[in-house]
């Protein structure tokens, strides 16, 4: 009896044990499940700023006015006088070719049109005499003195004089433009620079021979530019280059002085675009934007990296929050069930508009008052690297979320329970 009853008051200890622990667990979930989720964001208040848009680019320094020198002829260099970083004034000597065969060519032609001179004097002088003699006898027919075949025969004899004059000058016009095309082949053989500047690449040497432009493209000799005028050329990518206009300013950064900054003026923006990775992933469209300097630095040279600030807008003292502030949200719409009077037309709308639940996604921030969140929708405008320009929805002095970006993207709602952090908390967290 005393073995069954200590058996039956261990039993009850076990099961009261175990009863109490059920009891505990369903007070521990009631309790917690009463609990609303707390989400752990900054903020930061709604005050009015100046915002300017800009558009970064990255290029290179070159100048505004440069000539690549190519030759129109094909020949030896025989005569270099310059050098590359040489300075040069307009119509100073830069080349000159071998123009022996030319030459040659000039002097044989000149023999050829002094010939064709003579020969036409010759038929001018047969011409004037047979026309003499044509009108002579044309006066002696008409008193009878001659007959109709001597009067032809005189005719006749003119005309074909008068022929001969005739091919005789285009002999003398023909020679005269054979003269001047070698002429000014040969005056090619001597380039001289086209303005005045530095000789920036210099690609031949003494004694080079060099192909002339006339049928391929040519050898490409040198580059003479002007570096009393610089600008940096840019490729803008096709979705900024839209918000550039001409007359823009810009901050121009060279990576060769890194602490300098060079203020420029957009003057040209390309209209073709240019396109790398044709018909693949990485296909990226940009178009070249020509910024002018407003300053020059001695050693500046073309062909420098440089990264460019075009600010495309400025709008002063407007309503702006956070970049990050500002979200998509997307609602659905909700479709009612009018019955079975609805005719097919009506139908068919309907089930076209059930395609397409979703509406666009609304730009919206959330605003925190007394630990709870309110979805606003806004309107958007012009950023510049941290402030968003906010057109409608908001009026200042507003405390609105601005981190973290998880809570802000996904978590909140409209209503959501929060705690605002401490910034110089959260930023030393993130530091360690």
């Amino acid at each position: 009896m005393a073995k069954s009853n200590k058996k039956s008051k261990k039993k009850l200890f076990i099961f009261g044990g175990l009863g109490l622990l059920l009891i505990i667990f369903v007070i521990i979930a009631i309790v917690g499940g009463g609990k609303e989720d707390i989400i752990l964001v900054q903020t930061e208040k709604v005050e009015k700023r100046d915002i300017t848009q800009i558009v970064t680019a990255t290029g290179t320094i070159d100048p505004e006015f440069k000539v690549l020198i190519t030759p129109e002829v094909t020949g030896e260099i025989i005569e270099l006088p310059v050098k590359e970083g040489d300075h040069v004034n307009k119509g100073d000597l830069l080349i000159r070719i071998k123009g022996d065969q030319y030459q040659a060519q000039k002097d044989r032609l000149e023999a050829t049109l002094k010939s064709s001179e003579a020969t036409l004097k010759i038929r001018e002088a047969e011409l004037n005499r047979l026309t003499l003699e044509f009108k002579r006898v044309k006066e002696l027919h008409k008193k009878t003195l001659v007959s109709d075949s001597e009067l032809e025969t005189a005719e006749s004899n003119y005309l074909s004089a008068e022929a001969s004059y005739e091919q005789a000058q285009a002999n003398v016009l023909q020679s005269k433009a054979s003269l001047r095309e070698v002429l000014e082949t040969l005056y090619k053989t001597t380039i001289f620079s086209p303005l005045t500047g530095t000789v920036t690449q210099l690609n031949v040497e003494l004694s080079e021979r060099v192909l002339g432009s006339g049928f391929t493209q040519g050898t490409n000799i040198m580059t003479v530019a002007n570096l009393n005028n610089m600008e940096a050329v840019v490729e803008v990518d096709e979705n900024d280059v839209v918000a550039v206009s001409i007359g823009d300013t810009a901050i121009i950064k060279i990576d060769a002085f890194r602490d300098r900054e060079f203020k420029g003026i957009v003057t040209e923006i390309g209209n073709s675009a240019k396109s790398t990775g044709v018909g693949s992933q990485d296909q990226v469209v940009n178009f070249e934007v020509k910024i002018k300097l407003n300053e020059l630095e001695e050693n500046l040279r073309p062909g420098m990296s440089c990264n460019a600030d075009i600010e495309t807008e400025t709008v002063y003292d407007v309503i702006s929050v956070p970049i990050q502030s500002v979200t998509a949200r997307v609602d659905f719409k909700k479709f009612e069930k009018n019955g079975d009077n609805e005719n097919q037309d009506e139908k068919r709308e309907k089930m076209k508009n059930k395609k397409e639940k979703r509406k666009k996604p609304k730009e919206v921030v959330f605003i925190v008052k007394e630990g709870t969140t309110k979805m606003v929708e806004v309107t958007a405008g012009i950023s510049d690297d941290n402030y968003l320009e906010i057109k409608e929805g908001l009026e200042g002095g507003e405390d609105v979320v601005s981190g973290s970006y998880k809570a802000i993207s996904r978590e909140l709602e409209e209503g959501s329970k929060v705690r605002v952090e401490d910034k110089d908390k959260t930023s030393r967290r993130n530091k360690n």
